[in-house]
């Protein structure tokens, strides 16, 4: 099976934090899945920012890049936390390979608005890279930042350079590890099932909002690009992957119809 995994930077904050993760995301790799690993870093982005009197502005929930903000992503989420997470996933005997998605022409993008600085919107996937790797054994460990035309470095929100590398990684399963249990109606239960069409429509009355309304909307787009199954559950969950993958009903799956 073809996985890939998901985690957003308040999962992977802490060393704790990181080893329970790494632990997890162990388990499929060990089992034999060809497994990939997007991850974010916003949290940790904001902290160094702010640590350097830089203050963080968001348009419509994109970070404000200007080029003194793009060095500081560069340094962050393809420094630190990446390289972070892969020595946590390789202290549990995962062969991790850092990379991003400049590298080898993974993800391409285009600058989505003059407004936003180097924000970019994916254009086009190659993922030769992290298939050769997932296949040899190896776990591609990807943060969120793409390359475009003329050496340009783009900052691409976290969700959508999941769905994008799931998409030309032909990934059967995309999985979001959240802080949050899964997707929840009006009353706060969990939807335990929806289609793309119910996920939307969450969207328009306003049940899903802010966080969730982009991981929605990134998971419609998955089952758009062929992935036949989005889940969206809580990373802290112990044994996350391995129960999911064992058939556990956990958060909330989408699916086509």
């Amino acid at each position: 099976m073809k996985l890939l995994v998901k985690i957003g930077g308040t999962l992977i904050d802490t060393p704790e934090s990181r080893l329970a993760i790494a632990e997890k995301l162990a388990v499929p790799v060990k089992a034999g899945h060809q497994t990939v690993v997007v991850h974010g870093g916003g949290k940790q982005l904001s902290r160094y920012l702010q640590e350097h009197g830089i203050e963080s502005e968001f348009r419509g929930g994109f970070r404000v890049t200007p080029p003194n903000i793009l060095d500081a992503v560069i340094r962050t989420l393809a420094g630190v936390v990446n390289h972070r997470l892969v020595a946590a996933l390789q202290q549990q005997g995962v062969r991790a390979v850092g990379l991003s998605g400049i590298d080898a022409g993974l993800v391409q993008a285009r600058q989505l608005s003059e407004d936003l600085g180097a924000v970019g919107e994916v254009e086009t996937v190659d993922a030769a890279v992290i298939d050769l790797l997932s296949a040899k054994g190896y776990l591609p460990t990807v943060a969120c930042m793409a390359g475009g035309r003329d050496g340009a470095i783009f900052n691409v929100n976290a969700d959508q350079m999941a769905v994008a590398c799931a998409g030309g990684f032909k990934a059967d399963q995309l999985i979001f590890l959240t802080d949050v249990e899964g997707v929840l109606d009006g009353e706060g239960q969990r939807i335990r099932t929806l289609t793309s069409a119910e996920a939307l429509d969450l969207i328009d009355i306003g049940v899903a909002k802010g966080g969730m309304e982009a991981k929605l909307r990134a998971a419609v787009a998955g089952i758009a690009k062929g992935i036949s199954q989005v889940r969206i559950v809580a990373g802290a969950e112990p044994h996350v992957l391995a129960r999911l993958l064992d058939g556990e009903d956990l958060g909330t799956t989408l699916v086509l119809q």
